[in-house]
C-alpha cells in the first residue's frame, strides 16, 4: 500500500493529457528543456491528484485539486503569474480581525484574497471531466 500522484492537463476540448510527475517538477523548476509549445501564452486547467495504491493499482482518490497553470509565450511556466498566485496564498493566511481603534471595522483582506485566488487559479469540473479523470485513473484510459 502506498500513495502516488497523477497530473493531467485539461485541453480546451476537455480531453486529458497526463503529465509525468518528474516532467511537472522540471517544468515548475524552470528547466528550459521542458516546455509545451501547444500551450504557449495560455492559461490551462490542470488536475493534481493524490492516490492510494494497493499492489501498484490505484484504489482511492485521497485528494484532488483543480487549478490553472499559466504558460509564457515559449510554452514554459509563466513565473510572473505563479508569483502572483503565491502572493494571494500568503494574503489568505492573515486572519480577519477587528480594528482595536475602530471595533466596528473588520479587516477582511484574507477573505478577499481567498475569493480572488479561487476566481483566478481554480476551476470546477463538469461531469464529463470528472468521468474522464476517473476513467484515466481506474481504467486502462490514459495510463
Amino acid at each position: 500500500m502506498g500513495e502516488g500522484i497523477r497530473i493531467f492537463l485539461v485541453n480546451e476540448d476537455e480531453t486529458l493529457r497526463r503529465i509525468p510527475v518528474a516532467k511537472y517538477d522540471r517544468l515548475l523548476g524552470g528547466d528550459t528543456d521542458v516546455y509545451f509549445q501547444e500551450y504557449a501564452g495560455k492559461r490551462v486547467r490542470y488536475v493534481f491528484i493524490i492516490l492510494k495504491f494497493i499492489k501498484r493499482m490505484p484504489v482511492e482518490i485521497i485528494s484532488i485539486q483543480y487549478s490553472i497553470l499559466s504558460f509564457d509565450p515559449n510554452g514554459r511556466i509563466d513565473f510572473g503569474d505563479l508569483e502572483k498566485e503565491m502572493e494571494l496564498g500568503f494574503q489568505m493566511l492573515s486572519p480577519s480581525c477587528s480594528d482595536p481603534v475602530f471595533p466596528n471595522v473588520i479587516h477582511a483582506e484574507d477573505r478577499f484574497a481567498l475569493k480572488r485566488f479561487y476566481d483566478r487559479y481554480t476551476w470546477e469540473p463538469n461531469s464529463k471531466i470528472k468521468k474522464a479523470i476517473a476513467n484515466a485513473i481506474f481504467r486502462k484510459g490514459l495510463r
